[in-house]
């Protein structure tokens, strides 16, 4: 039983700390500052990184599930994080304006952006099974 509540709170912290760095390295690859947007107020950038959040999150959870060893569950949640920014990085390209439209607190865009990311998250996720 102990080992058990260890391999849990290690796997919990290891997520907390994963998404922490996935936060911080999301907002530094996107060129807009969603963090002072969301300060601010702004919905738009509150959805767009929520669900980035939300989708790395799934592929987290996934990857715990599925891959009960430790490495293999670095390995997999490091390129479930590369795969989350190549999403919004291509988004970025195919829509012209993003992230001007999140600046400017256009709902829309930012739950168009954060929907992409919950489906690139969802399907991330099930690719882990």
């Amino acid at each position: 039983m102990l080992q058990q509540l260890y391999a849990y709170l290690i796997y919990l912290m290891t997520i907390f700390a994963l998404l922490a760095v996935f936060a911080v390295v999301y907002c530094k690859v996107t060129p807009i500052d969603e963090l002072g947007l969301i300060r601010q107020g702004k919905v738009a950038a509150a959805l767009s990184f929520g669900g980035a959040l939300l989708g790395f999150t799934l592929t987290l959870a996934a990857t715990a599930i599925y891959h009960a060893s430790y490495l293999p569950f670095l390995a997999w949640a490091g390129g479930a994080m590369v795969v989350q920014l190549l999403a919004y990085l291509v988004l970025s390209h195919v829509i012209r304006g993003m992230n001007e439209a999140l600046e400017q607190n256009n709902v829309a865009m930012g739950a168009l952006i954060g929907t992409v990311a919950l489906v690139v998250g969802i399907a991330n996720a099930a690719c882990l099974s």
